[in-house]
């Protein structure tokens, strides 16, 4: 079997695949996050323990020799580990906000743009930039005592296999690398006035680093490859490798995705280049902050459950009675289209006569019209496939697809999981036939009348975010 291990900021997913692409079995265990004042950290122990019980899990579920394994998971974030790949502090999540003012000041400078104007990373406050900073400033004694500053997987690489300290150039492709060279610009380092710092950044695996499992989890011995991070895996499970196609993922993060060879480092400075295993093949990512995150918080809020939410989707018609949401509710703003760190979510047209379903509509709805920006700016041409929790919703796609206004190739199942064996099965030359591991489960087409509504309703979207956008300044 081949195993696809996902570890994602709120559950830890290992999956078991046959050769086909068949999934076998999933297993996952929940992971805490610590919020508190903007400040959101997860600890490494307990992420690193719930992937050694997923793959045990597993493993005695599905017996058999496990032929390679491929790793994914969140990417951002600081995870500092000494010499040994132990934690020296809490991780500090891609949703932490604690660093906004650092980011406002770079904003504010020049040196947002400057550093844009490079890499093609627009920065946010959760992303490794402005955290090292922070921590360089406020806390550094951390830094200190850390040997390097890691993202997720690779934490759960080294304590895997024993292997040095690496990253991929996915993930390394914010804010530091430049896409071109593939190797980190050392200028955007002095830029963030690291320059000091710069021994903690994690030499580049390029292509991914591969391993032996020393026998945690994973039987003594298994191949292990370490990455692409989550949005790119989920890419390559989901097939979208042609440039121009694009994939969504509608999960906590809700990500768009388009494939391409161009480099336009020109335009509103937003999103990223994600470069690939491919030289010279990047993603065009526009990983806006909160997807079913808002929704989620909109359910607990007005005490629906997630079961209800097909049938008041269904009973509520377009428009849902005139309210509308702005759906920024992350606590550090948005990251993309755009970058607005003050942003937060705003609910309009709201009245004694509104029921929960218009509250749940038009939150869907507006996830719908930001997904919709995303995707305009990073560039969609092609197919579009859809991933992600949000895909157990048969209502919400059809949603989805009438407020996007094209076909959705959904893809169930754990994508990123499967992109994660893939991407190993390429790095150790496995033959996987890809096209049979990425086939659509379905294809779901907009209804002409709901897409044109949706056309001029998205505009009227874009009017409100603009005075939001300006307000929040």
């Amino acid at each position: 079997m081949y195993v696809g291990i996902d570890v994602g900021t709120s559950t830890v997913k290992a999956a078991a695949f046959d050769a086909g692409g068949r999934e076998l079995a999933v297993a996952a265990r929940p992971v805490g996050l610590a919020l508190h004042g903007g400040v959101v950290e997860q600890d490494m122990e307990e992420v690193y323990s719930a992937v050694v019980a997923v793959l045990g899990e597993l493993t005695t579920r599905v017996p058999g020799p496990v032929e390679l394994a491929g790793l994914t998971g969140q990417g951002d974030g600081v995870w500092l580990v000494d010499k040994d790949g132990l934690p020296v502090r809490a991780a500090a999540s891609w949703m932490d906000g604690r660093a906004h003012e650092l980011l406002d000041q770079w904003l504010e400078d020049g040196t947002f743009e400057a550093v844009f104007r490079r890499t093609g990373s627009a920065m946010f406050p959760g992303c490794p930039g402005p955290l090292l900073a922070w921590f360089d400033r406020y806390e550094p004694k951390a830094l200190d005592a850390a040997a390097t500053a890691l993202y997720c997987k690779d934490m759960v690489f080294r304590r895997l296999t024993g292997a040095p300290a690496t990253t991929d150039v996915s993930d390394a492709s914010m804010p530091f690398l430049d896409p071109r060279t593939r190797t980190y610009d050392n200028r955007v380092v002095e830029l963030l006035g690291l320059t000091h710092r710069r021994g903690l950044l994690a030499p580049i695996g390029d292509p991914v680093a591969v391993a032996e499992a020393r026998g945690e989890g994973l039987p003594a011995g298994t191949r292990v490859a370490n990455g692409p991070y989550d949005l790119p895996a989920c890419a390559l499970g989901a097939g979208v490798t042609v440039p121009g196609d694009g994939l969504l993922i509608v999960g906590t993060c809700l990500a768009s995705l388009v494939a391409t060879t161009d480099l336009d480092l020109s335009g509103e400075p937003a999103g990223l280049y994600i470069s690939t295993d491919r030289p010279g093949h990047r993603l065009r990512a526009m990983p806006a902050m909160v997807g079913t995150a808002a929704l989620d918080w909109v359910l607990s809020t007005t005490g629906v459950h997630h079961e209800e939410v097909d049938a008041l989707l269904a009973d509520t018609p377009p428009g849902a009675n005139g309210v509308r949401v702005l759906p920024y509710f992350a606590p550090s703003g948005e990251r993309a289209p755009f970058v607005e760190p003050r942003l937060r979510a705003q609910l309009t047209g709201v009245s004694l006569e509104s029921t929960k379903g218009d509250l749940v509509r038009a939150t869907c709805e507006g996830i719908g019209f930001a997904a919709r920006h995303c995707l305009a700016a990073a560039g969609l041409t092609g197919s579009l496939a859809v991933c992600g929790g949000g895909t157990r919703s048969p209502v919400w796609m059809r949603l989805l697809a009438d407020v996007l206004g094209r076909p959705l190739r959904v893809v169930e199942g754990e994508v990123g999981a499967r992109g994660a064996v893939l991407a190993a099965a390429e790095r150790y030359g496995v033959p996987l036939d890809a096209g049979v591991w990425t086939k659509p489960t379905t294809v779901v087409e907009p209804d002409a009348a709901r897409a044109a509504y949706y056309t001029k309703a998205y505009e009227d979207h874009l009017a409100r975010l603009a005075q939001a956008r300006e307000r929040a300044r």
